[in-house]
């Protein structure tokens, strides 16, 4: 049952995320044409901004789809990772864009261009209007995978950039001060650089299989250990294949007795009761390897 919510919400995922794309999409259109016409820095920035994102979300659509391919024999996971991957990529193409656009605006600030500012108040309202009809598309499963997670930071921040065009239109209109249209494009740049580090990093602790935030190893192996049977635990890793998809591994060391008096099944059920049941996010692939607790290095060990 676990299974089918999954794929339930990850195909609701992709008509939000292709929702999301064409809005988007459409408002990169339209504010090119505003860059062109009122050569606004902020804007620019902004445009540059909405072609990441389109190609960003084209990228988490084409995820989502991946991730509803069926496992296989080469496959074992299916593209599950493929989410990770996507989010990873996006992080650095936004993290070049801003780098860009900070050393651009840093160079127009000192020399300001004329910007008409009602031109650039219309295209700011236009792509505000879109930015916020993509963020109510993309809000109710923003949380579902680190995919659509990437997405919708990137739409809420397209808004933020939008609403700086605007205040920076209205500043420019009511007192007529050209460096603001720089500042406004400084601080769009700004917003991107930090937010596709803190994608990048999630991405790369999944890609790195390491321990999830969330848990504590220790805590895990405290929680094994209070198994009446279970005399140690060793080799124990844990790690992420993707959003909703940690996977445990373990040696456990469990009295000689439990493989002559049949103790093993009670055993096994008991651990896997316990990851499953005990922490932030349910473990469900888990795969634990009993041993007999005077078991040498130099003997066999009976696998389970």
């Amino acid at each position: 049952m676990a299974h089918d919510h999954g794929h339930g919400a990850t195909q609701s995922s992709r008509t939000r995320l292709a929702l999301a794309l064409g809005i988007t999409a459409a408002i990169f259109v339209a504010q090119a044409i505003g860059a062109a016409l009122t050569g606004s820095l902020a804007l620019l920035v902004d445009t540059a901004h909405m072609l990441t994102d389109a190609g960003g979300l084209l990228m988490a659509l084409i995820a989502a789809s991946l991730m509803l391919r069926p496992t296989t024999e080469r496959h074992t996971w299916g593209m599950r990772r493929a989410e990770v991957l996507a989010a990873a990529f996006q992080s650095l193409i936004l993290m070049a864009v801003g780098t860009y656009a900070l050393i651009v605006a840093w160079q127009r600030l000192f020399d300001p261009p004329e910007v008409p500012a009602g031109s650039l108040l219309v295209f700011g309202i236009v792509g505000l209007a879109g930015n916020v009809a993509s963020l109510v598309i993309l809000m109710g499963d923003r949380n579902t995978n680190l995919n659509l997670r990437a997405a919708f930071l990137e739409v809420l921040n397209d808004a933020l950039g939008s609403a700086a065009v605007i205040v920076s239109a209205i500043i420019l209109a009511t007192t007529g001060w050209a460096q603001i249209d720089t500042l406004a494009g400084l601080l769009i740049a700004a917003l991107i650089v930090p937010r596709a580090i803190v994608i990048l990093r999630s991405s790369v602790r999944i890609l790195m299989e390491a321990v999830p935030p969330w848990l504590d190893l220790d805590d895990v192996r405290q929680h094994l250990l209070e198994n009446t049977h279970v005399r140690g635990v060793h080799d124990l890793h844990v790690s992420k294949i993707g959003t909703g998809l940690p996977v445990l591994t373990a040696h456990v060391e469990v009295d000689p007795e439990c493989f002559t008096a049949g103790h093993t099944q009670e055993v096994l059920a008991d651990l896997r009761a316990c990851v499953r049941d005990h922490f932030e996010e349910s473990i469900e692939h888990t795969t634990f390897q009993l041993e007999p607790a005077d078991c040498s290095k130099e003997q066999p060990l009976p696998h389970m």
